[in-house]
């Protein structure tokens, strides 16, 4: 993200990951820092992703609901249906990594394209809000990710993404066993200081970036799931009950431990603007 040097930092449970010793930033090479245990790109839990749709939906309609929003990385289109009820128009563009059904509505409604925000051509521009949830982390090149989703905005339009925090406590607490890790197409972590210099680099302004108290919530017991009991779980350590019951079980610890830690929270938001 800045062109400081690199070198391999190890983490518990023989884990190497490529860390910047200026900004902070990771990258991961699978050979190194493998998955392990999990084949797909989608290992969460249907109830609990609802949940931070719709923490993540009020958050971004807190000014009310843009006229024009474009999701990077829309999956099942499931937060664009939202907006598009709410009166906005829709667009999106998704490589189909979690290879889901899109939402028939928005199929029809919303201009939708296939591929990634970094090499994706002719995406409806003019856009009041172009957000990304929990997508920089599997890109290639977030660097072209952030300058093509800072030209689709319109002068004074707002950008939001959401992505796991490679400067969490997580990373040192659970090491290799950190839930954020079994996604074997999470290639890249951003600190806050990483992504901050990466949306400035873009030519954003106004560049906030928050550590969120309620997403990912189910990040500390699926991770010490992983840690106490590694094994084969292709489709995810949440596909779990036990663990499942574990989190909501952990919720009040979880949360009073975010509150007294802010580094303890497993995801970032960016905040920026178009100026």
């Amino acid at each position: 993200m800045c062109d400081g040097p690199v070198r391999g930092q190890a983490v518990r449970g023989g884990c190497v990951l490529e860390r910047c010793e200026r900004c902070g930033h990771l990258v991961r090479d699978l050979d190194r820092c493998p998955a392990d245990h999990r084949d797909l790109a989608y290992g969460g839990e249907p109830t609990l992703d609802r949940i931070r749709l719709d923490l993540t939906y009020r958050e971004l309609v807190r000014d009310g609901v843009p006229e024009r929003v474009l999701e990077v990385g829309f999956g099942a289109g499931t937060m664009l249906r939202r907006f598009l009820d709410d009166g906005a128009q829709v667009a999106g563009v998704d490589p189909d990594q979690l290879q889901v059904g899109v939402d028939e509505v928005v199929r029809a409604k919303g201009d939708l394209r296939t591929g990634g925000i970094e090499e994706a051509t002719d995406l409806p521009g003019e856009q009041d809000l172009v957000y990304g949830i929990h997508v920089l982390e599997h890109v290639v090149d977030p660097h072209a990710a952030l300058r093509s989703s800072f030209d689709l905005l319109r002068p004074g339009g707002r950008a939001s993404f959401l992505t796991p925090a490679g400067d969490s406590t997580g990373l040192t607490r659970y090491g290799a066993a950190w839930w954020m890790l079994e996604d074997p197409t999470h290639i890249r972590f951003f600190t806050a200081d990483s992504l901050a210099r990466a949306a400035r680099a873009a030519g954003f302004v106004d560049v906030e970036v928050r550590r969120l108290l309620l997403d990912s919530l189910s990040v500390d017991a699926a991770s010490l799931a992983r840690a106490v009991r590694p094994g084969e779980r292709p489709q995810g350590v949440l596909g779990s009950r036990p663990v499942l019951a574990a989190a909501v079980a952990s919720l009040p610890f979880v949360l009073g431990q975010r509150l007294v830690s802010p580094r303890s929270r497993p995801t970032l938001q960016l905040l920026a603007r178009r100026p």
